[in-house]
């Protein structure tokens, strides 16, 4: 694996020109030379980058992931995150276009930025994930990427990065209310995500070794959707109000009851089948969730 640190090395590796600003990077995708090596190089950047780019031939992964940019995405890495690439067919040409914005997290350091950046969900979602633009959507981000190119390569004086923070920020935001406007517009496709996910949360507490297993996690969900945790979230809450915790919650409340009401186990046992180390955790997490402890809801059955 390959971990560049500096901006500037990155720029190295790929044979492109020291970048005007040590801190920050605009690069054009297709004045990127294409690589001579064969084999996939997998990649560590201790900065951030934003894309929007078309890429054909080129195979990407992140995580275990795979994905192509052959439709033009906008997507965000954040520092240390690992992706590798390879050119997908030896026999066809590379082509590409676009815009990477690097940012090394010095650069806002000290500034409300830095302490703003990560409260943008998209940094943790995975680059399949990516945002699908529209032509209009396309054209506000590429022209205020082209702003801050302008800036990068314009002489530094006072202003200069107040300037390209702001227009940071600007394309940030931009992609923040893109963003949402794809989680309403892909409404099948979110049901379909809801869907899924039921029937998941269905077999993993009716299954046999429950116990076992014990209980699902929402990385575990996320990796049985083929979704990021965030991202999974947050079509979650724009379709029912509650995140993927409180969906996991919500069907063992439903599992717990079903037991409560139907079987003679104690609730000791009952919470040991359902995958608790700890009665009281148990006894507590029902109790917030149904306002009466497992024993009252039992005896309501019995009265």
């Amino acid at each position: 694996m390959r971990h560049f640190k500096t901006i500037s090395e990155f720029h190295e590796f790929v044979r492109l020109p020291k970048p005007q600003h040590p801190l920050l990077s605009v690069v054009d995708v297709g004045a990127v030379p294409p690589r001579e090596e064969e084999e996939p190089v997998t990649m560590l950047l201790d900065f951030y980058s934003i894309s929007v780019k078309r890429m054909h031939n080129v195979a990407f992964k992140y995580g275990q992931h795979s994905f192509d940019f052959n439709e033009g995405i906008l997507s965000f890495m954040a520092p240390r995150q690992v992706f590798s690439s390879a050119v997908a067919n030896k026999a066809e040409a590379v082509e590409k276009s676009g815009w990477v914005i690097y940012i090394h997290p010095d650069f806002i350091w000290n500034t409300p930025l830095a302490k703003t950046i990560k409260n943008y969900d998209f940094w943790d979602y995975s680059l399949h994930e990516g945002l699908f633009l529209s032509a209009k959507e396309e054209a506000t981000i590429t022209n205020i990427i082209l702003a801050i190119e302008q800036e990068c390569n314009s002489p530094i004086d006072r202003f200069s990065k107040s300037i390209i923070i702001s227009q940071i920020e600007g394309l940030l935001n931009y992609a923040d209310r893109f963003y949402n406007r794809q989680f309403i517009t892909r409404e099948k496709a979110n049901h379909e995500v809801l869907e899924r996910l039921e029937t998941l949360l269905h077999a993993h507490f009716n299954s046999d070794n429950l116990a076992e297993r014990g209980l699902p996690t929402v990385q575990y969900v996320a990796d049985g959707l083929h979704l990021s945790p965030k991202y999974l979230s947050n079509i979650l809450r724009l379709l029912t109000g509650q995140n993927t915790q409180q969906h996991i919650h919500a069907q063992l409340i439903a599992k717990a009851k079903e037991k409560l009401s139907t079987t003679s186990l104690t609730v000791s046992e009952i919470a040991y089948e359902l995958g608790f180390e700890h009665v009281p955790s148990f006894s507590k997490l029902f109790k917030t969730k149904t306002q009466v402890s497992p024993g009252e809801f039992r005896a309501s059955f019995t009265r």
